[in-house]
């Protein structure tokens, strides 16, 4: 599907109603912007929170403060890095 749409002077686009549609957005939703080179590309925002439970944590890791996650994760960074 091809459709344009005009830029306001607010820099602004109404997204036609058959792109609405065909991404399933409504007033509200939110959108991503991606642009690769001369293009820019919109999808329909991932819903985060439809996204609990869909990675499995180990028993032990459960519980685990953020904070000893990010430490973990950029220590073994780090040592990746050598």
């Amino acid at each position: 599907m091809e459709v344009s749409a005009r830029l306001s002077s607010k820099g602004q686009v109404t997204i036609p109603r058959a792109v609405r549609d065909a991404l399933a957005i409504k007033a509200g939703d939110e959108v991503l912007f991606r642009v690769e080179g001369e293009r820019a590309i919109l999808a329909r925002a991932p819903d985060l929170l439809g996204l609990a439970g869909s990675v499995s944590v180990p028993a032990a890791r459960r519980g685990t403060p953020w904070d000893e996650i990010v430490r973990e994760t950029r220590r073994a960074r780090a040592v990746d890095r050598l």
